[in-house]
């Protein structure tokens, strides 16, 4: 095995259960996070030897997962593959009250992408608006403006939630 693939093999292993977080909480559904974790990593394999600052490789994984992610849904590969109602079982940590995250969850998938992956990155992943704005490509304002926009949304998704209950 060369020293660029022991390399590559020893990021996978201590990076890929937190991206597949982060791929998680962005399309909402476990096996298409896996995918999206595959694709992501299979890129960032195909470009190691230009990768020159390893320093920021959680950076540059995290981007390419944010943008596999956006260009899916803008394909409209969701409109042939759809996950299920079907919760995932996932144990909870003590203390921490699983309908809320379900309910938490639920909601945010129904958050628009773009929006959706703001919130993730800012808030999940707690990257700065500049972070966020050189992963997705857009200006610091949109970043703002999807953040304050998903907020919203992610709130009033919370609140319809909470009268039907």
């Amino acid at each position: 095995m060369s020293d660029r693939d022991a390399a590559f093999q020893e990021y996978f292993a201590a990076r890929s259960d937190a991206m597949r977080g982060t791929a998680y909480l962005l399309c909402g559904d476990w096996h298409r996070a896996e995918d999206l974790v595959q694709t992501a990593f299979t890129k960032l394999y195909l470009a190691w030897r230009r990768v020159e600052r390893h320093e920021a490789l959680d950076a540059y994984t995290r981007q390419i997962v944010v943008r596999t992610f956006l260009s899916e849904r803008r394909r409209g590969w969701f409109r042939f593959e759809s996950a299920t109602d079907d919760a995932v079982d996932v144990a909870a940590p003590p203390g921490v009250y699983p309908e809320e995250r379900m309910v938490l969850l639920e909601a945010l998938a129904k958050v628009p992408p773009k929006q959706r992956a703001c919130l993730v990155l800012r808030y999940w992943e707690d990257m700065s608006v500049e972070q966020t704005a050189v992963v997705l490509k857009c200006s610091e304002g949109t970043v703002k403006s999807q953040a304050a926009r998903g907020l919203q949304t992610l709130r009033g998704l919370l609140s319809e939630q909470e009268r039907v209950r």
